[in-house]
């Protein structure tokens, strides 16, 4: 068979006339601007983004997998002293209380009681809006007039896979593009020699067991594969194939470069084929970060009292303080979107072992990335978000002992900061009930509504898409029939109230 032929009938109607008109719109602005082809304009997002004039240019998520626990962190709940090993199901169904707002687990639904388990850290508040801040979170502590906790987040996923794909892609579902490839996708990219959008996955000294990460994270779904997040790797080549192979010259690769690029380029002119145009300018990109990662991850030129900011670890490549050090400079140079994923946070069991070794690790690191934008003049249009998929129980997973104990999953209430591009900080928003249970209004009554202070991962997303700029409801892609938008189909709000 004809092998145009062959390919023309493995494309829908709708996907030929979509990709041949997206084709010809593109060559028909080329040719009316001069612009180079779309490998050398790499840099450029969609032409209606910004929607309005942003507070941050960029933006770094530190994300928590695995949950870290409200609890023994930034949701003090000291009534819960005087409930110690008392049962939480009681309490909160048979006293008239307000019902547990949130389901089970499989882990704990069989246990015959839900022993209360306060946290064993002691809290004290800082700042000028009175947060409270466990003793594990020292250094963050210190920085509580630069941070804003909103403690009262919300989630329907309870099981940690469509938790994290929830939060961060908008879906339970895999398939959807993530934050970072819209945020690519809409804004594009300040240096065309790196991409918009780098992951990294550091080491973590916690629960050893900790969940997988799937690339779906940082993927694109139905968003061209340019926009993908690219994971820098913490040891050998930052990225994979990034050295030429022995024997393999600069000249050499240029040269296979220019030729497989001509093939696209034909090809790209037969199918119109927009993932085709996505692949040459993967291949530039590949070929321009042979010189900028390198540089880019070499900290041996770092002052040394930077270093001591953030602490020992950071001398260890893959840690998560070496990973900070290296999102400040990936900003610097023009990365619209960083994200760093700290596993271990799982801690159904051993948590007074576990969770103080996972604080150690992430503590000093995020709060040296918050000072060292601040004096270097880039806090201000860099937003920084701290948080995980859900929260954990106030009641012990298993039996209740004081170097064994865990906690299971709560998506009812959990806690987030955030930092820079446009945060109000020294502020609390929201309230849980003295259970950690449940989200409640200001007259103590359990909601989920946004007006009482509750705030949905939709929310949370629509925040941070707002403060670049981009208005939540006109960000979107025709996809499967839809108008397809990072926040889905159900309202979601700003967060005015964390907003300077």
């Amino acid at each position: 068979m004809d092998p145009i032929r062959e390919h023309l009938q493995q494309l829908t109607r709708r996907h030929f006339f979509g990709g041949t008109a997206l084709g010809l719109g593109t060559a028909a602005l080329a040719s009316l601007t001069g612009a180079k082809p779309a490998a050398a304009s790499a840099k450029l997002g969609i032409g209606s983004v910004p929607h309005f004039a942003p507070k941050a240019k960029r933006a770094i998520y530190l994300f928590m997998a695995g949950a870290p626990s409200p609890p023994d962190m930034l949701d003090y709940k000291p009534k819960m002293r005087d409930k110690f090993k008392a049962d939480l199901r009681k309490e909160v169904y048979e006293d008239g209380s307000p019902v547990l707002r949130t389901r089970v687990t499989t882990m704990t639904s069989g246990q015959s009681a839900f022993p209360i388990a306060p946290s064993k850290y002691k809290f004290e508040q800082y700042g000028q809006g009175g947060a409270w801040i466990s003793e594990l979170l020292p250094y963050t502590s210190r920085m509580a007039d630069d941070i804003a906790i909103i403690r009262s987040m919300w989630t329907e996923a309870i099981n940690h896979d469509p938790a994290i794909t929830y939060i961060t892609t908008g879906n339970q579902l895999p398939g959807s593009p993530s934050l970072g490839a819209w945020l690519s996708y809409g804004l594009g990219s300040e240096n065309e020699n790196l991409p918009s959008f780098v992951v990294m996955t550091p080491s973590w000294t916690g629960r050893q067991e900790a969940q997988a990460l799937y690339n779906r994270l940082w993927g694109t779904g139905f968003l061209p594969s340019k926009h993908q997040g690219v994971a820098l790797r913490s040891s050998g080549d930052p990225v994979l194939f990034l050295s030429n192979p022995p024997g393999v010259s600069p000249t050499d690769r240029r040269r296979v470069l220019d030729t497989v690029a001509a093939f696209n380029r034909e090809r790209y002119q037969q199918f119109a084929d927009p993932e085709t145009e996505a692949r040459i300018a993967q291949y530039e990109m590949a070929y321009r970060m042979q010189t900028s990662v390198p540089e880019l991850t070499d900290l041996s030129k770092e002052p040394q009292h930077v270093l001591d900011m953030y602490g020992p670890d950071v001398h260890k490549p893959g840690t998560f303080a070496a990973s900070c050090l290296l999102a400040r400079r990936m900003i610097e140079r023009g990365v619209r979107f960083t994200q760093i994923f700290h596993r271990g946070w799982d801690q159904h069991f051993n948590l007074p072992g576990d969770l103080p070794n996972q604080c150690r690790d992430i503590d000093q690191p995020s709060w040296a990335l918050v000072q060292d934008l601040k004096q270097r003049g880039l806090l201000d249009d860099t937003l920084v978000v701290w948080g995980g998929e859900f929260g954990r129980t106030m009641y012990c997973q298993g039996t209740l002992n004081d170097k064994t104990y865990g906690r299971d999953h709560h998506p009812g209430c959990f806690s987030i900061w955030m930092a820079g591009g446009g945060v109000k900080g020294g502020t609390v928003h929201g309230n849980t009930c003295d259970y950690g249970c449940n989200i409640v209004d200001a007259s103590g009554a359990p909601t989920t509504k946004f007006e009482d202070g509750a705030v949905h991962i939709r929310d949370l997303n629509a925040t941070i898409l707002h403060q670049l700029g981009i208005d939540h409801n006109r960000l979107s892609v025709k996809f499967r029939g839809l108008d397809q938008k990072l926040t889905g189909v159900e309202e979601a709000h700003v967060v005015k109230s964390v907003l300077a």
